[in-house]
């Protein structure tokens, strides 16, 4: 059953989207900085005038617009949430995280709208054009937001890291249009710096109060049917009565023995193993995980959840699969206080009787592993 996971790792499609998402951010954010340079009338030296940071800025521009519809393709193909084609033009329309998605649709409408305006300039009219350049803009704080609210590596450091260097970016950028405003704007000054200071502190406060908390999938707007299929976390249990819970500090082997259940979902299908413990700890281990058809024939895990209750743990630690190869995986979990376990699991299954029967050896995250 679970060979059949054996090309483990999310749909390709899952991959070209997070690519796509995270380049075409960094391109906006060049879009936007080679825009505000060339209203300071900025120019980089004779082999750099300002007309050609003015069609580096253009060509930048259309980059991201072809970016954007490859991310909005891949991720409606991969198929694993409910997203459509239309969720991409239409705004807040989405069953999948309304909010969050919207967000990205309206940006991409607002790139559309500048590309669109920019093609029939001369029938728009200077100002009709000149007011939608300026709108345009707004695309990239919406698609911050929208990267923040639904993106698959939010939590992940160099994701955090890369939207604040983008962040950083934008700020220099907008400081230095504002020293230089021309005279009869400097009314203008003062709130523009004040947008400009309360931006990425609140860019700051939503992120560690939402996207780095647990539970945002479910706050965010997932559906409840797709946290069933991913295994969303549930409330942590205490550990068992009568079992002195001991630091998890110290790895330990024990053995695995239950059985494993496979249920068909739109799109693919769940496997449940339920699985108890024994030797050298007693407790159980459950693992459920969600995969899609790949053409071979077999499933690709799209999604994965794994509980550990254990007499050598003070709670209930939960996590996600890592790496799986056939019958083996690799998963890490967490515990309410911070600490953190890699589980190397040998399973052996019974394709007629679905038991299974294997070893688990539980190591201290920071004593490695992947």
């Amino acid at each position: 059953m679970i060979a059949a996971l054996a090309a483990a790792g999310p749909s390709p499609y899952w991959y070209l989207a997070r690519g796509t998402g995270a380049v075409a951010l960094v391109l906006l954010t060049a879009s936007v900085v080679l825009g505000v340079l060339g209203s300071l009338r900025f120019s980089a030296g004779p082999r750099w005038p300002r007309f050609a940071i003015d069609t580096l800025h253009r060509d930048v521009s259309l980059l991201v617009l072809i970016l954007l519809v490859a991310h909005i393709a891949t991720s409606v193909l991969d198929g694993f949430t409910s997203i459509k084609l239309t969720d991409a033009v239409i705004p807040f329309a989405s069953s999948y995280r309304p909010l969050w998605l919207g967000l990205g649709a309206l940006s991409f409408d607002i790139l559309l709208a500048l590309v669109l305006t920019s093609l029939i300039r001369r029938r728009v009219g200077l100002r009709a054009w000149r007011a939608v350049h300026w709108l345009a803009y707004a695309s990239w704080p919406v698609a911050v937001l929208h990267g923040l609210g639904t993106g698959s590596d939010t939590k992940v450091w160099w994701m955090l890291a890369l939207t604040a260097l983008c962040l950083a970016a934008v700020l220099i950028a907008v400081g230095a249009r504002i020293a230089q405003a021309q005279p009869g704007h400097e009314r203008l000054r003062a709130p523009a710096v004040a947008l400009t200071i309360a931006t990425p502190i609140g860019l700051a406060v939503l992120t560690l109060a939402g996207p780095l908390q647990p539970g945002w999938a479910r706050r965010a707007g997932t559906p409840a049917a797709l946290l069933a299929r991913t295994g969303a976390p549930t409330p942590a249990a205490p550990a068992p009565r009568g079992r002195r819970a001991s630091a998890v500090s110290r790895p330990f082997v024990a053995r695995l023995r239950g059985r494993a259940s496979q249920t068909p979902e739109p799109g693919g299908a769940v496997i449940d193993l339920s699985l108890g413990l024994s030797g050298g700890a007693h407790g159980t281990l459950r693992v459920r995980m969600a995969g899609a058809p790949i053409g071979s024939g077999g499933l690709s895990m799209t999604g994965s959840q794994v509980d550990l209750l254990a007499d050598r743990l003070p709670s209930v630690m939960q996590g996600q699969i890592v790496s799986l190869q056939g019958q083996q995986f690799v998963a890490r979990v967490h515990g309410t206080t911070g600490t953190a376990l890699n589980l190397h699991v040998q399973l052996s299954i019974d394709d007629r009787t679905d038991a299974a029967t294997g070893t688990l050896a539980a190591t201290p995250a920071t004593a490695g592993g992947p």
